[in-house]
């Protein structure tokens, strides 16, 4: 099973910047993580998917993935079959995509299908919580396909100002994309080369989570949405958008506080509490694999990571790259420091909301790569 690893950062920067080792950094206090590279939102045989649970498993090892966050429409059938836990080098968790007519919520950790008919917006991640589960408004921002409604209507989440709601997938990689094509001409171009479409998540996602992180903490993940349409003749698939070819290019690391130890049921725990805290970034490992990045904050014998919050005062903000990229210090959406590096420092006294962006050339232009949730200072 993959675990947290790097090697030494040499540190050219505009920041108070010190070299450490990327993987784990010579502070006392600092937590050692371990990190596991995630595909979320995934549809199987068991909902409208046309790929099996064990394909998709076969889809990840082949991807480089340590787990996959299944979310079939309304169904924990897989976890009924037994299927949720380790498949080989692959940890499956069985969620569920919550499905009300309009918004649209992925639930992990239940042991039973959500009753959600009777149910609001607001209502849904307090009933999911209630079960001890945690949740993500799935496909936040849907607007709807731009070709045609037919396509695609819009099923984004109204009740996102709602502080029942914790966590939402800000960057939905398939269905970003199907909402962005024009014509038909794009939809077969995104299909022939994905990775020539890998923008990040649109600015208006970005600009409404920041908005949205100043009131409350808010999680941010990277989902998939992957269902892997096509037509299956005899045993043969026939699909332009194979499992295989998308689990690669965008992924959730999630930074667990212990290694997995081959308890499939205790192993998700840990997954899902790292979910809940925030302690995960967005990583687009079609650029590089962003395996061994780490953001912390460091002040008066405290450490805090991402996804926690602090008081304000006098802290240092720290990065670790796997390799050195342009990184951007955002506080409150604004960029307040930018520096080509593979780790810093950098001291703050001002209280807000701070967030690491990285970005790396890809495909003859600089593109983001990597993406924090944020440390709170406040």
């Amino acid at each position: 099973m993959a675990s947290s690893r790097g090697a030494s950062a040499p540190i050219e920067s505009t920041l108070a910047a010190t070299s450490f080792e990327v993987a784990a950094p010579p502070t006392p206090g600092v937590p050692e993580l371990c990190d596991l590279a995630c595909v979320i939102h995934i549809h199987s045989t068991f909902s409208d998917g046309t790929a099996s649970v064990e394909e998709i498993c076969e889809s990840a090892r082949a991807t480089g993935r340590d787990a996959v966050l299944l979310t079939d429409h309304d169904t924990l059938a897989a976890k009924r079959a037994g299927l949720e836990g380790w498949h080989g080098s692959v940890l499956l968790g069985v969620g569920v995509e919550i499905s009300p007519p309009v918004g649209h919520y992925l639930a992990f950790g239940l042991d039973r299908e959500l009753a959600h008919k009777h149910l609001d917006e607001s209502e849904i991640p307090v009933a999911v919580r209630e079960q001890g589960g945690v949740g993500f408004a799935a496909h936040a921002f849907s607007a709807g396909a731009r070709m045609s409604h037919r396509l695609g209507r819009p099923h984004g989440w109204a009740a996102l100002d709602d502080d029942g709601l914790a966590g939402i997938e800000l960057w939905s990689l398939l269905t970003d994309a199907a909402e962005a094509w024009r014509t038909p001409f794009e939809a077969i171009a995104y299909m022939r080369d994905p990775e020539r479409f890998l923008d990040g998540p649109p600015a208006h996602h970005l600009s409404a989570w920041d908005r949205l992180c100043a009131i409350r903490r808010v999680v941010a993940i990277g989902g998939l949405d992957a269902h892997q349409h096509g037509i299956r003749i005899g045993r043969r698939l026939f699909s332009p958008m194979r499992n295989e070819r998308y689990f690669g290019l965008l992924a959730t690391y999630v930074l667990c506080r212990r290694p997995p130890n081959g308890d499939g049921e205790a192993d998700l725990d840990e997954v899902y509490a790292s979910l809940r805290e925030g302690r995960c970034f967005l990583s687009v490992d079609a650029i590089a694999p962003g395996r061994g990045f780490r953001y912390w904050a460091e002040g008066s014998g405290d450490v805090a990571v991402l996804g926690e919050q602090r008081p304000a005062g006098a802290w240092t903000l720290c990065a670790a790259l796997p390799r050195r990229a342009r990184v951007t210090l955002v506080r409150d959406g604004m960029p307040i420091a930018e520096v080509s590096t593979a780790a810093f420092e950098h001291p703050v006294d001002t209280p807000g909301v701070y967030r690491v962006e990285a970005r790396l050339p890809f495909r003859g232009r600089e593109r983001l790569w990597l993406l924090s949730n944020p440390i709170y200072l406040r």
